[in-house]
């Protein structure tokens, strides 16, 4: 399972891959002093927001959209609204399981958008990931590095299946629900992941390329 690259031996992936650690983003919370004082409009509490929820939501965004420049401006639009409804989160769970819902909306709303297949059109490829040298900077831990790689030649509707399964806990039922298809698709979507990553992860075998077709 992809989550367990950093929390446990995967199938598909080598055990290094394991020490490393990931917070989702339905984990993340602010106190509720912090949350009041934001609302109320204070900047400082504002900023403790940010920095608390700003990371995992872009992690989230960018592993749906792929692209890097359209994760951006997804991630803006995201974190905007956050603060405009931010006085309609009633606190019944953590704060980033509400802002999840808002990144995952954004991003596939992006992905469905016609103007994103006009430019797809135009540019005559499909949404590509970046190259892996900018998707990673300094001294990147290796498993780290082959995981933006074998992600990288997921198309872009199995990556966003396997990143809302396996890292961010959605279930099959939710992950239909917000692709507006069935719960087979869902876990179609996932198996054909599975299976590609599984490959990518063979030392054995011969490494797909980086595709987002």
């Amino acid at each position: 399972m992809l989550l367990g690259l950093w929390r446990a031996t995967a199938t598909f992936f080598p055990p290094r891959a394991s020490k490393t650690s990931v917070t989702r983003l339905v984990e993340i919370g602010v106190p509720d002093e912090v949350w009041e004082r934001a609302c109320a409009g204070e900047e400082g509490a504002r900023q403790l927001i940010y920095a608390a929820v700003a990371p995992a939501t872009f992690a989230l965004i960018r592993r749906v959209i792929g692209n890097r420049s359209a994760s951006e401006d997804v991630f803006q639009d995201t974190m905007m609204i956050l603060f405009e409804r931010l006085t309609e989160f009633r606190q019944e769970a953590p704060l980033g399981a509400w802002l999840r819902q808002i990144a995952i909306s954004r991003s596939l709303m992006h992905l469905r958008s016609p103007w994103r297949r006009v430019r797809l059109c135009l540019e005559g490829s499909g949404d590509e990931a970046p190259p892996v040298a900018r998707l990673t900077t300094g001294a990147t831990p290796p498993e780290t590095l082959d995981l933006e790689r074998a992600l990288a030649t997921l198309a872009p509707t199995a990556r966003a299946v396997i990143w809302m399964y396996e890292v961010e806990g959605y279930s099959h039922a939710e992950i239909a629900a917000s692709f507006g298809r069935s719960v087979s698709f869902s876990k179609s979507q996932l198996a054909r992941a599975h299976t590609k990553l599984r490959a990518w992860f063979e030392p054995q075998g011969n490494r797909p390329t980086c595709t987002m077709s």
